[in-house]
């Protein structure tokens, strides 16, 4: 994969070099071969749950107000903490096999979170710590796999599976619905909800145990091998002074897992640690406007006739619920992510990003400021553009991100810290948009995620452009270079 970088020493040159991985392939990126598309239904499986997972929260949040609450809504801490549960649960599981698998490869453990995917659907539990491991695994998984060319691309077409995720989630939900339609509105069965909701959250099952085994089977990738090879052979102890890395003794190859202080001493430099500030920032923040919008899409779907508030029955509430959430996914969500898919390798990580925050604090600005002026169509139309322009910008990009920057050694665990701060950013606006909303008002709300996709555009700022580029080899030559310095 590397040549010889000039101008070191030989004893530097020397060190192990992972070897060539990418094929030659001269097609436009976004068209995939057939170990590509069978990597993308394997891996993109985690994110279709995701999303379909974040969807089903609303109808079924709403759902269980007829159930518990007589159909008024519940407390705005109780709703906050329905919210949060999932993204508290994903913190976990972000963080745990974002470790391990760095630390025992990922054969280890892929597969273990879709387990624990279906055992908390199976349970109805609303802490899906499965859901949040998938996030480095998958990220992990498909881009130690991908030509170099085409790695972005992968990685934006298995992200895309949100997109569908959600699409099916309010498909679904409608369908379900209407099979209920006679019991719930002809009969005024409204117990009859529970059975909704429980084939709703059930359905997930069918794609989780489609793709278990192949996850389960999924030999180790050669790029992820050889770092480990290079890492154990390669096995410095580096200490920072006066700002440059020098070496100061060689220690015998260790076990091939990923050490904890290895991983502190590599972040310790400031042009690496601020790359890992950058990218957990932009998630941050990203996640504050993005499920700010999403875990509360009632609010906005009332502005538009869809809030599941008017109708004389419980069921035509619901209905209408699902419809609107339902044009707003078909609308935008949907379209940005293959936006995203098209333009990666061409246009770059960073500017789609910029391009991303700085376009969605325009329409949460708009929004914010003709909130009660805005007229249905061009309140559909500017939250569509809102919705289509977190997928074609940061919500994509900064999961792309930690799996192009950082080295394979330390790319999961890395990811796996991005992502889980980006979880905290959506418990930060489950527990609070409710509490700011009846507060302030919504206008209020909006103004403050107007506010975060700025942040989140100077934090962009931090990171390098990854197209092209491939990490193993810039961490080989800064290996190099530290063995080097101690000759």
């Amino acid at each position: 994969m590397a040549s010889a970088v000039k101008g070191l020493s030989s004893e530097a040159a020397d060190l192990p070099r992972l070897p060539k991985l990418e094929d030659v392939d001269t097609r436009p990126p976004f068209i995939l071969t057939y170990p590509e598309l069978k990597l993308l239904g394997i891996a993109g499986v985690g994110f279709f749950l995701d999303a379909y997972d974040l969807f089903i929260i609303n109808p079924v949040s709403t759902m269980l107000q007829y159930r518990l609450y007589g159909g008024h809504a519940p407390p705005p801490g109780l709703q906050g903490l329905l919210k949060a549960g999932a993204n508290i649960g994903a913190v976990i599981g972000q963080f745990t096999f974002g470790y391990l698998a760095d630390a025992l490869g990922r054969k280890a453990i892929y597969g273990k979170e879709l387990m624990l995917i279906i055992f908390a659907t199976i349970m109805s539990l609303t802490v899906p710590t499965g859901v949040g491991g998938d996030y480095p695994m998958s990220a992990s998984v498909s881009s130690d796999r991908s030509n170099l060319r085409k790695r972005g691309t992968m990685l934006a077409y298995i992200f895309a599976n949100q997109g569908w995720g959600s699409l099916m989630g309010s498909v679904v939900f409608l369908i379900v619905l209407l099979c209920y339609k006679v019991p719930m509105n002809d009969h005024g069965e409204t117990s009859k909800v529970d059975g909704v909701w429980r084939i709703v959250i059930g359905v997930s099952l069918v794609p989780a145990f489609g793709t278990l085994y192949q996850r389960l089977t999924l030999q180790e990738s050669t790029r992820f091998t050889e770092a480990q090879r290079v890492a154990n052979e390669s096995n410095l102890e580096l200490k920072v002074k006066d700002g440059e890395s020098r070496v100061e003794k060689r220690v015998e190859p260790t076990h091939n897992k990923a050490q904890f202080a290895e991983f502190i001493h590599y972040f310790s430099e400031w042009r690496h640690a601020k790359v890992l500030i950058g990218t957990c920032m932009c998630w941050f923040l990203l996640d504050i406007a993005f499920y700010g919008v999403n875990l509360n899409q009632n609010v906005v779907l009332q502005e538009m006739g869809f809030d599941g508030k008017s109708g004389s029955t419980p069921w035509e509430k619901l209905y209408k619920l699902g419809i609107g959430s339902l044009i707003v996914t078909a609308l935008g969500f949907v379209p940005g992510y293959y936006a995203t898919v098209l333009a990666v390798e061409y246009v770059g990580r960073k500017k789609i990003q910029l391009m991303g925050f700085l376009m969605e604090a325009l329409f949460l600005g708009i929004l914010a400021a003709k909130f009660y002026t805005l007229n249905k169509v061009a309140f559909i139309v500017n939250f569509a553009l809102l919705q289509f322009f977190f997928n074609f910008g940061a919500n994509t990009t900064s999961y792309i991100y930690p799996a192009e920057v950082f080295p394979t050694r330390f790319k999961a665990f890395a990811h796996g810290i991005s992502a889980a701060c980006g979880k905290v950013g959506a418990i930060v606006t489950a527990l609070a948009f409710n509490v700011l909303n009846e507060k302030y008002g919504t206008p209020s709300v909006l103004w403050i995620l107007f506010a975060c996709c700025l942040g989140g555009a100077c934090f962009t700022l931090l990171l390098p452009e990854v197209r092209g580029r491939d990490p193993d080899v810039v961490y080989e030559e800064e290996l190099a270079r530290a063995r080097q310095g101690l000759n």
